[in-house]
């Protein structure tokens, strides 16, 4: 049995080049040295890295699993191994995402670990909620999102996805989950937060399965799952790239390309844009050779999401550990703002 590390300082030559091994066509780490680590959902660290025979990659990013409450967690949501699966799935992904140096898992831990391109060596930048992203990102993330939903639009998935499924939000959870709402609604009301009277718990967590149960109907793709800005970040050119694919599923596409609008646009901007850049969106999936959904369908399922998104983020609040309040605050914001815009409780019922 493999053994990952627990701390970054166990990030060492041998462990990273047994990991790396067959991405590396013979060279031999002989140096890891980690330049910064974080801890969030899971455990991260920016590792440089120096070869005794050949070359390779000079930094890297490492991602690898969190606390056991933290993999306890992602394993109720089918996540615990998802990105590391993937990573090792050989599946070229159809738009911007850094490249996999190598994965591994250890299923009788809940853990895993994934070895990946480091994008600020190439200029880009990663985003974070605190700053909306433009328009032109937005739209630069909806033509790549259009091209990972055009590959496997309404067609089953390759055999090395079939670990990928729609989201499954059973009733057995549902007081837990109510519970963990109310929670996040108190901590969020507290920071300030108007979430109105449509956002109650109970009526919440309803909503948060029905958006689910509705993912899993018409055309289904291979979705990232979660795409909120802090999962993107700026490509030297300007454009908008993905990463952080812990929850890829299958699923409806407008789940990404909702989730995705809303968490990184200011409401105002949202308000006045959403339907172009819907628009933008249909087009892309034109070009990628799909008939894309009508206007009015596409229009249905987007009024739809914003509470889904609502539950997520009070639930990552409540939780308190998965993500910085401060992002946690402003996410859930631009979410409650479109889920009241929207009517999105209407549109569930």
């Amino acid at each position: 049995m493999p053994r990952l590390p627990d701390r970054p300082d166990e990030l060492t030559a041998e462990l990273l080049g047994g990991v790396m091994g067959p991405h590396l066509n013979g060279a031999v780490i002989a140096t890891a040295l980690v330049l910064e680590a974080a801890e969030g959902t899971n455990r991260r660290a920016r590792v440089q890295l120096s070869y005794a025979k050949g070359s390779g990659p000079e930094h890297v990013v490492v991602k690898w699993h969190g606390p056991l409450l933290n993999r306890l967690a992602l394993l109720a949501l089918g996540a615990h191994d998802a990105e590391a699966r993937l990573a090792a799935s050989g599946i070229c992904l159809p738009l911007t995402s850094p490249r996999w140096y190598g994965a591994e898992r250890v299923p009788a831990r809940l853990g895993s670990l994934v070895v990946m391109e480091d994008v600020t060596a190439a200029g880009g930048r990663p985003n974070d909620a605190r700053r909306p992203l433009s328009l032109d990102e937005v739209a630069s993330g909806l033509t790549g999102l259009a091209r990972l939903h055009a590959a496997w639009w309404d067609r089953p998935l390759p055999a090395a996805l079939d670990f990928c499924r729609p989201w499954r939000l059973g009733r057995a959870f549902a007081p837990i989950s109510a519970a963990s709402l109310a929670r996040g609604r108190q901590k969020a009301r507290r920071a300030g937060l108007a979430l109105g009277r449509e956002g109650g718990a109970l009526v919440l967590e309803r909503q948060f399965r029905a958006h689910a149960a509705s993912a899993a109907t018409g055309p289904q793709s291979l979705l990232h799952g979660d795409p909120h800005p802090g999962n993107t970040y700026a490509t030297a050119e300007g454009g908008t790239g993905f990463y952080d694919w812990q929850l890829v599923r299958r699923g409806n596409a407008v789940h990404d390309v909702s989730y995705f609008m809303i968490s990184s646009l200011a409401p105002t901007e949202r308000r006045q844009e959403e339907r172009a850049l819907l628009g933008h969106y249909r087009a892309a999936l034109g070009a990628a050779g799909v008939h894309p959904p009508s206007e009015a369908a596409l229009w249905r399922r987007h009024v739809a999401a914003p509470a889904f998104g609502l539950a997520t983020w009070l639930h990552t609040l409540s939780f308190g550990r998965f993500q910085d309040d401060e992002v946690s605050h402003v996410t859930i914001a631009r979410f409650a703002a479109a889920n009241r815009e929207l009517s999105s409780w209407q549109a569930l019922a």
